[in-house]
């Protein structure tokens, strides 16, 4: 089943506008030079580092590419550039719009943006300039400037420069989700243009500084000309978008049927090392399909070129057809060193019910990972249990040294077990669907929470049934949660698996109009500010935050990851945030993969040294013409 699309796995606070536009006040020139002047006499006062990248923990030296670097490390950068690649999307869609609550967005619609920054796919921490040539800030970081590329250009030939920078980021200020709002508005107290290539983002004087230059650097830069002259509101829904300066433009599209995305032949950064060896598709094409079953089989029948599996049956059973059998398709597994998504059964802590723990608890104790896994997906899976599964941010254990100092310091908003206990891990249970032990324990659970059974056998308190509802809107997803809702119903929860339309199913997520569903969250090899977006207290009815989660413990604990001075620091306080988190049970883990199921049209190629932390089938890989032009004449594709 898919959940929210997700970012990069480096942590920064979610750019997502969603608020209305009002019109950026210009400042006067008296006021502008004013300003100027101030800010060349305060850098005066303080020695500056100048960059070409910029790394969170660690300093420039550690920098993985230095100031002449010609290209990444793993592309290939004599790739060819040419040819259509082909992907498909479930669902439906009605705007290009990534930034609005309202309406669908198509997908990858926010391909035409870049920021002043980019991450890499083989490292955690660095960000090299993109939109800028060097950066400069002192250490302190109180402050940065950034010194922008003067040939950076939007899609329509306009400039990009500094004033759409401060543009864009007033933009978000003003009409991104109040989580982001509330994030980052204590944290960059102003940000002005210098002149039209000089962007200086100041930095509140009591906040923690680490991530805060990667976060200024993160966010995407719109066009003010075409707002202005447009109108258009960040917070609606939009079929024209304003134009990005990204390699790719908007070609064409059939709403509910596909959108194509063609390489801009004029785009402005082609030349630069960073983007050497990437962006090599002529055209991006996405197709979409309202069933995943009739994807499968539309790809099986050329329709579509390019195909990442996140079925267990169809990856296990469904790999017999002629292309494949006949070469013409390749089946391969891809390493993947990204952290697995913290995906699992959702409860929603909104709902009185599920505040109890208790009731939590027993509803968790009712999904059979082994037997799911053993049974329903060919032993493909391993169990996950922590947020950050795998990497040195996962608890294990009983807490010491560090994280258990941490923990200590909100002893009194934890439960106090959790300063002696291993950490919770998921239950485990026997080779049969019901686990009658665990029936059992999840039943006394339940009755000590006050929950009695009817002479239906119904769990009821207060005259009232225990109901639990599992929203969802893919059909690959039913032979997975049935066996669950029926293991609840035994043990006397009135659970239904309801089942809906993509668009129902976004809206009702939208406004937590639900009890369970299969989602979960982001979280990232190096953490920073983006922790209080997903799970701090103020962003409880956030996007990003499924289940409704908060507590104080955690908020200090972000606190102290956020002011982290090192990597030790901030390791130690994102592992208590784990082992609190997943004592709460709000996400009941499910399962994970370690690798990449992909395949594709024999006419692809990529690097053979495959970068750690992404796929990059859109970004690095290329086009064979000759494997194409066979495939052609093989009648394989069109």
């Amino acid at each position: 089943m898919m959940m929210r699309q997700a970012p990069r796995s480096r942590s920064r606070v979610i750019a997502a506008g969603r608020r209305d536009w009002r019109p950026v006040i210009v400042l006067a020139a008296f006021g502008f030079l004013g300003a100027a002047l101030w800010s060349g006499a305060a850098r005066a006062q303080e020695e500056t580092i100048t960059s070409h990248g910029f790394t969170t923990f660690g300093d420039l030296s550690e920098l993985t590419y230095p100031a002449d670097y010609q290209h990444l490390n793993y592309v290939n950068p004599d790739a060819p550039k040419g040819g259509t690649i082909s992907v498909w999307a479930q669902g439906t869609f009605d705007s290009f719009n990534p930034y609005a609550r309202e309406g669908l967005s198509g997908a990858m619609a926010t391909i035409g943006y870049e920021s002043l920054l980019e991450a890499t796919a083989d490292t955690v921490s660095d960000a090299y300039c993109l939109l800028c040539e060097t950066l400069e800030y002192p250490e302190s970081q109180d402050w940065v400037i950034f010194h922008m590329r003067p040939e950076a250009r939007f899609s329509d030939g306009t400039p990009l420069t500094a004033h759409d920078v401060v543009f864009s980021h007033n933009l978000l200020m003003e009409q991104g989700l109040p989580s982001y709002r509330e994030a980052v508005a204590p944290l960059i107290t102003n940000v002005e243009a210098l002149d039209d290539h000089t962007v200086r983002f100041t930095f509140a004087p009591d906040v923690p500084r680490k991530g805060l230059i990667v976060q200024a650097g993160g966010s995407p830069v719109f066009s003010q000309a075409w707002y202005e002259s447009t109108g258009a509101r960040l917070d609606q829904t939009q079929v024209e978008t304003s134009p990005g300066s990204g390699p790719y433009v908007r070609a064409a599209f059939d709403f509910n049927n596909y959108i194509t995305y063609r390489r801009n032949p004029d785009y402005w950064g082609a030349d630069l090392p960073i983007n050497q060896g990437r962006h090599n598709f002529d055209e991006i094409r996405v197709v979409y399909f309202a069933d995943a079953n009739v994807a499968f089989e539309a790809f099986k029948a050329g329709e579509y070129t390019f195909r990442q599996e996140n079925s267990s049956i169809v990856w296990a059973t469904g790999y017999d057809f002629p292309a494949l059998n006949n070469g013409y398709v390749v089946k391969d597994e891809l390493g993947n060193g990204n952290l697995p998504p913290a995906v699992g059964f959702v409860l929603n802590l909104r709902r009185p019910e599920f505040q109890d723990i208790r009731v939590r608890q027993a509803i968790a104790l009712m999904y059979n990972f082994t037997w799911t896994n053993d049974t329903l997906q060919y032993g493909l899976f391993q169990q996950r249990n922590s947020f950050w599964q795998g990497s040195p941010l996962e608890a294990h254990g009983t807490p010491e040294g560090l994280e258990l100092e941490y923990l200590e310091s909100v002893a009194d908003l934890i439960d106090p077990a959790i300063l002696t206990e291993p950490v919770t891990m998921p239950h485990t249970a026997g080779a049969n669907q019901l686990d009658r032990a665990n029936l059992r324990r999840a039943l006394a659970l339940l009755t000590e929470a006050g929950w009695e059974s009817g002479a239906d056998g119904r769990l009821m308190k207060d005259g009232q049934p225990l109901t639990l509802e599992l929203l969802g809107y893919s059909p690959t997803f039913d032979r997975i949660v049935t066996p669950f809702i029926e293991n609840l119903n035994t043990l006397g929860i009135a659970a239904n698996y309801n089942r809906i339309d993509p668009s129902q199913y976004t809206v009702r997520t939208r406004a937590n109009d639900f009890d369970m569903v299969y989602d979960g969250y982001t979280t990232g090899l190096e953490e920073g500010l983006g922790l209080a977006q997903r799970f701090g207290s103020y962003a409880v009815d956030d996007v990003f935050n499924p289940a409704g989660y908060s507590s104080p413990a955690v908020d200090r604990l972000i606190e102290i990851a956020v002011d982290a001075q090192n990597y030790d620091e901030m390791s130690a306080a994102v592992r208590g945030i784990d082992r609190i988190m997943r004592r709460a049970l709000f996400v009941i883990p499910s399962w994970y993969n370690a690798n990449f199921w992909v395949s594709y049209y024999d006419m692809f190629e990529h690097p053979e040294e495959m970068p750690p932390y992404a796929l990059g089938q859109l970004d690095f890989w290329w086009y064979n013409a000759e494997k194409a032009d066979g495939l052609r004449a093989a009648g394989v594709i069109r």
